[in-house]
């Protein structure tokens, strides 16, 4: 069974005089950053001068540097912008200050896991990754509570790289909820797989599917997005309240009766079967290899697939009928990308 940490592992000495670099100011970028500056530590933003985001941070009270003088300023580098980008940043910009007794960190674990990223020997290597939302993150803090986090250590040239990692969450905010530790190999297989297979590509592809076998059988397309879309949000705040078992207890005896027998028959050996082979692709590196291809290519297939996917039916009924919806909180455009990528050169 693995670690877990609380508040009474984490200790801010091990962070006391070292000044934390946050290399990106989205999602994630922006709620490190202040949480940690409002812990008493010593934080810097690396940003490059076209990022929008940098007035952001200096709104905030925060100091901007460029991504190389933050590396250069800073003891840890938290290295918070898209994977996509993370290497070509990190070659340029940063691994020339990289020098030995410093720390280098991550909240995912791609680009070292798949050794896009190769830090040099004397240089402590982690991770402090949240499970939530940069702007979850955010607020759980700002309420005194704080979302829980996986930690992992790489690489401890220091001899105190959990004490550090452990220090940063807990300026996080995270060490409130709990720190489970994991390692980079287990953290991003699994969290890969859970993309690709459940949260984002088994989600996604189900309520499609179900969408256009009502559609296909005669039923009004608005009727279909209400049933296979928009109520699944009603479901999984059941489930993540409870967990299966509550869900099933507060839907109804049908509902819960078409579960048992129906369900089993949508995901099924085939299914199952697929499940592993994708894990054997994230396994071997191949799922890496090809992402890594297309986004050297230009990410032309990418975009294509992107844009394809803005224009599929559900999406064009979809648009429509949430007008209808003003309880809904305005969400930026789909397809716009995250605030990380201005951090990083054009």
């Amino acid at each position: 069974m693995p670690r877990r940490f609380y508040e009474k592992d984490g200790n801010l000495e091990h962070l006391n005089g070292l000044t934390v670099a946050i290399v990106g100011y989205g999602s994630q970028g922006h709620a490190h950053a202040l949480n940690l500056r409002d812990s008493g530590v010593d934080v810097v933003v690396g940003l490059h001068a076209a990022s929008k985001s940098a007035a952001k941070a200096e709104a905030a009270g925060l100091k901007v540097l460029s991504p190389a003088a933050a590396a250069e300023t800073a003891d840890v580098v938290m290295i918070l912008v898209p994977d996509h980008i993370q290497a070509d940043l990190y070659h340029s910009d940063i691994a020339p200050h990289m020098t030995p007794g410093k720390t280098l960190m991550f909240a995912h674990g791609f680009n070292i896991h798949f050794a896009q990223i190769a830090p040099p020997a004397g240089v402590d290597v982690s991770m402090i990754a949240p499970k939530a939302p940069g702007h979850r993150v955010r607020e759980l803090y700002t309420e005194g509570v704080g979302v829980p986090a996986l930690v992992a250590i790489q690489q401890d040239a220091s001899g105190k790289a959990l004490d550090r990692a452990l220090a940063y969450a807990l300026a996080l905010g995270c060490l409130k909820a709990g720190v489970i530790e994991t390692s980079f190999r287990e953290e991003t297989e699994s969290d890969l797989f859970g993309e690709q297979t459940v949260l984002c590509g088994g989600v996604s592809e189900l309520i499609r599917a179900g969408f256009e076998t009502l559609v296909a059988a005669g039923y009004a397309p608005e009727i279909a997005y209400f049933e296979c879309l928009h109520e699944l949000k009603l479901i999984v705040d059941l489930i993540q309240e409870g967990g299966l078992s509550y869900m099933r207890y507060s839907v109804s005896d049908t509902a819960e009766y078409g579960d048992y027998t129906r369900g089993p028959r949508i995901v099924n050996d085939q299914t199952r079967a697929e499940m592993k082979k994708i894990l054997s692709e994230i396994q071997s590196g191949e799922f890496a290899r090809q992402w890594i291809a297309e986004n050297r290519s230009g990410r032309h297939n990418f975009l294509a697939m992107r844009e394809a996917a803005r224009n599929q039916p559900i999406e064009t009924v979809g648009r429509e009928l949430r007008e209808m919806m003003t309880f809904l909180k305005k969400k930026k455009e789909a397809g716009v990308p995250q605030e990380e990528a201005v951090a990083a050169k054009k």
